[in-house]
């Protein structure tokens, strides 16, 4: 008898195999119940959205995502019925009032943090077109942004990738970070959601973090967070024109939805019980879309952040929020609620 160096016995001519070359490890189907079990767990009011992201990031590093090939479709999809769904918890008096006394610092906002986004891009020797795309998710609306503008400045999938993790891996910070220092700085709720909708890249964290914070920092956040949003296709459309690009881009139609849900509200208040009900539903659909997003972090996406990157998207990051808070704290600027 022999034992052969593959981990097999011969015995007669036939081979007996003793062990695997590479055992395997838990069983997939282990790991999409337990996926399934802790993306349903979210929908516990118990849960709050900083749990949900943080379970789905810790999930996908230590154990890895089973459904990696659609959770990013679906955290997409789950975005917006959420975003929807809180319209209706929230009047149209206040979505427009929100999105008026917020449309000038808005435009200000998002040609400075293009300016000196760059600038610091130049300074680092980052990538041109990764510079251009982290500027331009800081400014506007994180991944959404970054994947408008990338077709019209042509920009490799490499620049792409960098820029996208980059961003992710900020929001994920910004979703726990941001809440503490509000409360370490005794922010009232209205504050900070001007702060987060201003500050925050992504919606799915703008949204994440002022409503843990309290349901007027999720109004105002939300709304100005979408009021930021609506300009993406002007951006690129103006980088497209001085570019000679022929790149068409798509208006986000959830933000239409989620104004119709807040006119909805306001035109049948006899049924605000079922509005409120609706928008209860969408908060909780919001953490598991978190722990959908979470989940999307993986080994891979942080191996492509580089260092230069990264350290211009930080610079930037942290350049935004602490004016952008100092502005507000001084009352240089002031939102609708705040006023009132």
């Amino acid at each position: 008898m022999q034992i052969c160096r593959e981990g097999s016995v011969h015995g007669k001519g036939k081979g007996i195999p003793l062990l695997p070359e590479n055992p395997p490890g838990p069983n997939i189907a282990i790991k999409k119940i337990s996926f399934l079990f802790l993306m349903l767990l979210c929908l516990w009011p118990r849960i709050d959205t900083a749990v949900g992201l943080t379970a789905g990031i810790l999930f996908s590093l230590i154990v890895a995502n089973p459904f990696s090939g659609v959770t990013g479709k679906w955290s997409k999809i789950l975005l917006q019925l959420s975003v929807v769904g809180l319209g209706f918890g929230i009047g149209i008096g206040r979505v427009i009032g929100e999105g008026k006394h917020s449309i000038v610092y808005t435009i200000i906002g998002i040609a400075l943090t293009l300016i000196i986004g760059n600038m610091i891009g130049k300074a680092l020797k980052v990538n041109t077109k990764t510079a251009q795309l982290i500027s331009f998710g800081t400014a506007i609306c994180g991944g959404s942004a970054i994947a408008a503008m990338a077709p019209v400045i042509k920009a490799k999938e490499e620049d792409i990738a960098v820029s996208l993790a980059t961003v992710f891996t900020l929001n994920s910070v910004a979703l726990v970070l941001f809440p503490y220092v509000g409360h370490l700085l005794h922010l009232p709720e209205e504050f900070f959601g001007l702060w987060a909708g201003l500050a925050i890249h992504d919606t799915s964290s703008v949204v994440g973090a002022a409503a843990s914070y309290g349901p007027s920092a999720l109004a105002v956040g939300t709304t100005v967070k979408l009021t930021r949003a609506l300009w993406i296709m002007p951006v690129v459309l103006g980088f497209a024109f001085f570019k000679k690009s022929d790149q068409k881009t798509k208006f986000p139609l959830f933000i239409v939805g989620f104004v119709a849900a807040a006119l909805i509200r306001s035109l049948l208040p006899n049924l605000h019980g079922a509005w409120d009900d609706i928008a209860f539903g969408a908060r909780r659909l919001l953490v598991v879309t978190l722990f959908l997003i979470g989940s999307g972090l993986t080994r891979e996406v942080l191996k492509k952040v580089g260092f230069r990157p990264m350290l211009q998207g930080i610079a930037l990051w942290i350049l935004v929020s602490v004016t952008t808070l100092a502005v507000i704290i001084k009352g240089i600027i002031l939102n609708s609620a705040v006023e009132r």
